[in-house]
């Protein structure tokens, strides 16, 4: 692949990235707004907003290694590491989706589970205005046996949110 055409690949990518994040922006202010009208921003929206931060940031990601995969050639160490990082991500995310899942099914209404990529820690945020033993450890052994992550590191906070 000739200069020329990894120059305007890497300059299409970064303009997809500003554009991505110039309508991050104004889709949050929107929300924002609409909120601040509806009487005050409630904890309703940190589920919907840590999801978005949360997608943003992982399409950022994503396409910060597409263009470092345009740049090399098959074969080659970076090529394979970016491919290699963009896999994790991709797993990460999808296990993630698994575990919201797995968790709303015991009785919540919203939750947000966080696996780390280059660590065995998993977060896991429920709407829930307290957490009590039986429940916590319901969570703790599905996150266990699911994913293999010892307890310690499982985290699990209770966010109230009004339905």
């Amino acid at each position: 692949m000739s200069n020329k055409k990894k120059i305007i690949i890497m300059t299409s990518l970064v303009l997809l990235l500003a554009v991505t994040a110039i309508f991050n922006f104004v889709f949050a202010n929107s929300q924002t707004a609409a909120a601040t009208a509806d009487g005050g921003v409630t904890t309703a929206n940190y589920f919907t907003t840590y999801r978005t931060e949360r997608t943003t940031t992982r399409n950022e990601e994503l396409v910060q290694l597409d263009s470092v995969i345009a740049l090399y050639e098959e074969g080659d160490e970076k090529y394979e590491e970016a491919t290699e990082m963009k896999m994790d991500i991709v797993a990460a995310m999808e296990k993630e989706l698994v575990l919201e899942n797995m968790v709303k099914s015991l009785g919540f209404s919203d939750a947000v589970v966080s696996v780390s990529a280059d660590s065995d820690n998993i977060n896991v945020f429920i709407n829930s205005s307290e957490l009590n033993y039986d429940t916590a450890l319901s969570i703790y052994n599905m996150m266990k046996n699911e994913t293999g992550v010892v307890a310690g590191n499982i985290i699990i906070m209770p966010v109230y949110a009004e339905s």
